[in-house]
């Protein structure tokens, strides 16, 4: 299991104004990723190192949105007012999450502003809905030339604090994931309100950056 990516859901600026105001941030730009025909969303992303990746996502008017639990997802968390809406695990093989937890994986993609298309196998985004500690599962099928760990990136992701149940997450990713999972830091804390992502440190070349 290898932590993938980040997602991050606009609040009411929108996909360009958060994604400067988030590269600001960490010192780097980020990049048009595309739009998603089954999800009715869009984003730009920012490669990291380790293949590693953040997206910045918005939901779109689209038919698409409002079917898809990973466009429903986006709208909910940018309802709120944005933020963190997940964390992703990329793994070689979905069928024995398939099995453990007892649902079947869909597929996405992504069309590039140039044209090219980027597939996957998704499991879990419903499981993110109903509880948004967890993270959701994908399985790469493109070619390793067109992935987003084929870019580029410097930025390291250090710390992922989650406000929710250790104990939780472990039994749904059917692994223990101790304080440091595929070398980035994992901190749970107690606190009471909504579950999910409280704040992702990062190591850049000005330093530091909790956001």
């Amino acid at each position: 299991m290898h932590v993938d990516h980040l997602t991050f859901a606009v609040g009411s600026a929108g996909l360009k104004a958060e994604s400067e105001r988030l590269g600001a941030l960490l010192g780097e730009r980020f990049r048009d990723g595309g739009f998603h025909p089954r999800f009715g969303t869009r984003n730009h992303i920012l490669p990291l190192a380790d293949d590693r990746y953040i997206e910045v996502v918005e939901v779109l008017e689209h038919p698409a949105a409002d079917k898809a639990p990973f466009g429903q997802a986006v709208r909910a968390r940018s309802e709120m007012g944005g933020g963190w809406m997940g964390w992703v695990i990329s793994v070689d093989d979905l069928a024995p999450l398939e099995q453990r937890l007892d649902r079947e994986s869909v597929h996405g993609s992504r069309h590039f502003p140039d044209g090219r298309l980027l597939e996957w196998e998704q499991l879990g985004v419903k499981g993110l809905l109903a509880d948004p500690q967890l993270p959701y599962f994908l399985k790469w099928d493109s070619d390793p030339s067109v992935l987003p760990s084929a870019l580029d990136g410097t930025i390291r992701l250090k710390k992922i604090e989650i406000t929710g149940n250790r104990e939780r997450v472990e039994d749904w990713m059917g692994t223990a994931i101790g304080d440091v999972f595929d070398g980035v830091k994992i901190k749970f804390s107690a606190e009471n309100g909504q579950p999910g992502i409280r704040s992702v440190t990062f190591e850049t070349a000005n330093g530091s950056v909790k956001i």
